[in-house]
Formats: C-alpha cells, sequence, structure tokens
C-alpha cells in the first residue's frame, strides 16, 4: 500500500506486527500481547491523525490509489451490471462508465469515473478523465433512465474532464454543459457520491443531482489546488495554500450547504477499509433512493431545478 507522509509512524509500527506475526514463538514472549499492544497504538494513531487532516493532507488521501474505485462499488452494490458503451456519434470512452444493474433490487441506471487500478488499466481509462464521448455517453444513458423510468446512481471520482487538444476539437465544454442539462431534465431521481475527487465540470457533469453526498475524506472543487496555485502563484509549490483557500474538503461543502451529506469512513480512510467503505456508501444511496420514492416526474425536475438555483442566495457565513 502506499503511505502518505503523515502515515508514516503508522507503516513502521504495522512493519514491525507483521514482523512479529512471522516470529517462531520459541522464546516464550507472548507475541499475541505484543501484537495487541502495538495494534492499539497504530488505531490511537491513526485516529489523531485522521482527526486533524489539513486540506492538502485531505487531497492526497482522496487520491490515494488504494481507495475503492467504480468498478470496485459495482462489483458489491450492483446485480447483472450490464454495460453499455459508446455515444452514438463519434466513439466509447472507457473514463466515464456506465450501464444498467440492480441495486437491493431495484432496477437503475449507473455511471461513474474510473481511474484504473495498475499502468495499464489507467491508460485504457484515461487516469478518469472523460472525453466529450464519455459524457455524450452519460447523457444518452441518462435519456434511456428517463425513458424506462430508472434512477440514476453516479460515482464521482475524478481529477477533471480531459484538457486535451482533440477533446477541446471535438466541443469538451458543450458536452459538459448537456450533461448538466440532461441532469436537470432527467423526470427521474439522481444521486450522486463523491468517492474519491471531484474535479471541476468533470465532476458537475454527472452530479447535477436531488441528492449529492461526499465521503469524508473526498474533495470537490471548481479546480486542482496545483492548477489554482500555477494561475495564482505561477507556481504548483503553492498547491498546499491552494488546498485551503479553495475550501474544497466535505465538511467545508457541507457547511456551504452545496452538498446534502457526508458518508463517514472508517478510522484511516477508505484505502484500508475498503468492504466497510462500499457498504456505508451502499447504505446512504440506499436511504436516499427510499426518500424519493415514490416520484412524479415534473415535480422531481422543478425541485432539483429550485435546489440549484437558491445555491448562492442563502450561503452560510464562511
Amino acid at each position: 500500500m502506499i503511505t502518505l507522509d503523515f502515515e508514516k509512524p503508522v507503516l513502521e509500527l504495522e512493519n514491525k506486527i507483521a514482523e512479529l506475526r512471522h516470529v517462531n514463538n520459541g522464546s516464550g514472549v507472548n507475541i499475541a500481547v505484543e501484537i495487541n499492544r502495538m495494534q492499539t497504538k497504530v488505531d490511537r494513531l491513526l485516529q489523531v491523525a485522521y482527526g486533524r487532516l489539513t486540506p492538502a493532507q485531505k487531497v492526497q488521501v482522496a487520491r490515494h490509489p488504494g481507495r475503492p474505485h467504480f468498478f470496485d462499488y459495482v462489483r458489491s452494490l450492483i446485480e447483472d451490471f450490464t454495460p453499455l458503451a459508446g455515444d452514438r456519434l463519434f466513439a466509447e470512452d472507457e473514463a466515464l462508465v456506465g450501464g444498467l444493474g440492480r441495486f437491493r433490487g431495484r432496477s437503475c441506471v449507473i455511471l461513474g469515473q474510473e481511474k484504473g487500478n495498475d499502468t495499464q488499466s489507467r491508460i485504457r481509462h484515461n487516469f478518469g478523465m472523460p472525453r466529450p464521448e464519455g459524457y455524450r455517453k452519460a447523457q444518452r444513458l441518462m435519456a434511456m433512465a428517463g425513458q424506462f423510468n430508472l434512477p440514476i446512481i453516479t460515482l464521482v471520482d475524478t481529477a477533471g474532464a480531459y484538457p486535451g487538444v482533440d477533446a477541446e476539437a471535438r466541443g469538451q465544454s458543450e458536452a459538459i454543459a448537456r450533461s448538466i442539462e440532461s441532469c436537470l431534465r432527467a423526470p427521474v431521481p439522481i444521486i450522486s457520491v463523491i468517492i474519491g475527487e471531484g474535479g471541476s465540470g468533470g465532476a458537475i457533469a454527472i452530479a447535477t443531482a436531488d441528492r449529492v453526498y461526499m465521503l469524508e475524506h473526498s474533495i470537490y472543487s471548481v479546480i486542482s489546488p496545483e492548477g489554482c496555485a500555477s494561475i495564482l502563484w505561477r507556481s504548483a509549490s503553492q498547491a498546499q495554500e491552494a488546498a485551503a483557500a479553495l475550501r474544497l474538503t466535505a465538511q467545508d461543502l457541507l457547511g456551504f450547504g452545496l452538498v446534502d451529506s457526508i458518508i463517514p469512513e472508517p478510522v484511516g480512510g477508505a484505502h484500508r477499509h475498503r468492504e466497510e467503505t462500499i457498504r456505508r456508501v451502499g447504505e446512504a444511496i440506499e436511504s436516499a433512493l427510499i426518500a424519493l420514492t415514490p416520484w412524479e416526474a415534473e415535480n422531481i425536475k422543478e425541485s432539483r431545478a429550485q435546489k440549484y438555483l437558491n445555491f448562492g442566495r442563502q450561503l452560510p457565513a464562511a
């Protein structure tokens, strides 16, 4: 597992615990007691470290490659997942994955960015940064959800939409805008969870939802800290200051009223407790679906539109 800077004391203890587990206990020393003592210390260090994370450290945790990705959630939460490919206009984009499945017995459409888990899959999924065809595929699937009266679940984890020349040439900004419009016009409930990074329009394109949740150590911002620092300070080295200024943590966003709830992560982060994190996300999605069911198309569209029109009118004090 990749270890973050502030986790180094924990890593040292965990390595010692791993060594003790392989020791031949012929010395008469009660190894189990020593392991339990060290594990208690590990748990205490993690609780302290994760209880006072800075915004820059939250960014590190949100980007940790060991966090559950889109396909991890699908494998655990969605039955009979059938991926649907292509935008019917240009190509298939594997950075944004979507399809049909059943969530706890309920048919649904599920969408999300997939970053990949190794070099080969990261390249194939373009590190979770969709091109225009990805967002046009999302529009197609949201239209399908409306046609068959299926709720939409979106899992957001992207540094942002792909900024390449080819993407711009094919209308990246227009594709994102149309995707946001598709969210607003969908006649069915949309539940969105920020599971890692929620970067700029690339995230908003599929997160303009009736319920928007964030995992405790996820981030959601208009630009990456590095991008912000390069604009404001002409140097990406000021990313820590930018992370604080952007107010991009789940706690900040909830305080501003821009997300509906925070899903707590187990102590040590989602990358240490993948299955428990996935379970908690599933519980939050199920609660949201129950609250939004039954729905009436015009009412749910009006409620969603009003939610976003109210942003900025009555913001809590910063």
